[in-house]
């Protein structure tokens, strides 16, 4: 069965006269795709490993990745030659693991500003809509990296201090106290997920980087300057309230304090960016 249209057109004289045209009123309706139908969504653990590729399959991630190696070898290798190699397993642990824990956090700031930047959260937000769970799998893929990081580190403070023993010729110091390493993890890590945390809370990679680097240098220089900003600073302060896990001994207040600058500078900007991103508009 077929169905006309009448158009118009001109004749010799100017009149215009009608002319139909058959035009089919059934259309191909396209065959199934073959193969079986996702019942799921997105598992987690692939939002995870989308989300670990993000932060070192990048330019910019690997070049972070590449600064860290370069600092810890110069750091390693200071070590190695002055004062003849004579430093201790926790000296050459020390010097692996303090570049990462101030430049890793700006991996895990990237890893969300770059939706944002970069415009790829239509992307990212298309495919998995429930912003939440994106949200929670940037922060473990950054914890992830951190664990990873950690081991690297362990791993070179083993293999530069045997170095020095065998070919340096120093007395091996392997000892290290448990609150120590304790120490050097959390440094590590806490920084990383408040790197996240300033990510997701201005969504901007200049604005979070700064923020992230200067507020608390800030707050401990007006802490050494006012008074009564360095007594809230004994509490509120993430670095000087870190500082007794370094020297391998804590009290029960000194936990308190940890806790609660822990609270203040990791965990409330964790809440308030994730409740921003999964409100945020994304264009």
């Amino acid at each position: 069965m077929s169905t006309t249209t009448t158009s118009y057109a001109a004749g010799p004289a100017g009149v215009s006269k009608h002319a139909e045209s058959p035009l089919p009123t059934t259309a191909t309706v396209p065959s199934r795709i073959p193969g079986e139908r996702p019942r799921t969504g997105v598992t987690f653990a692939r939002l995870v490993h989308v989300e670990l590729r993000k932060m070192l399959d990048t330019r910019a991630g690997r070049w972070l990745v590449i600064g860290i190696g370069a600092v810890i070898a110069t750091a390693l290798v200071i070590l190695f030659f002055n004062n003849g190699g004579q430093h201790s397993f926790e000296d050459y642990l020390q010097a692996t693991t303090m570049p990462q824990a101030i430049i890793l956090p700006v991996v895990g700031i990237l890893a969300v500003t770059s939706e944002w930047s970069q415009r790829t959260g239509l992307v990212t937000f298309g495919l998995e809509p429930r912003r939440g769970r994106v949200a929670w799998a940037k922060l473990v893929a950054a914890l992830l990296v951190g664990v990873g990081a950690l081991v690297l580190s362990f791993v070179l403070a083993v293999v530069a201090h045997q170095a020095a023993i065998t070919f340096r010729g120093i007395e091996g110091d392997w000892s290290i106290a448990g609150l120590t390493l304790l120490g050097a993890s959390l440094y590590v890590l806490l920084g990383l997920a408040q790197g996240v945390g300033f990510g997701m809370l201005f969504k901007n990679t200049p604005a979070a980087v700064v923020v992230y680097f200067v507020l608390p240098t800030a707050w401990s220089i007006l802490g050494s300057l006012v008074s009564w900003v360095g007594d809230v600073g004994r509490w509120l302060d993430l670095n000087r309230t870190m500082q007794p896990l370094f020297e391998g001994s804590l009290t029960t207040e000194q936990w308190a304090r940890l806790g609660t600058s822990v609270g203040l500078w990791v965990v409330l900007p964790l809440a308030v960016g994730i409740w921003r991103l999964t409100r945020a508009e994304v264009k």
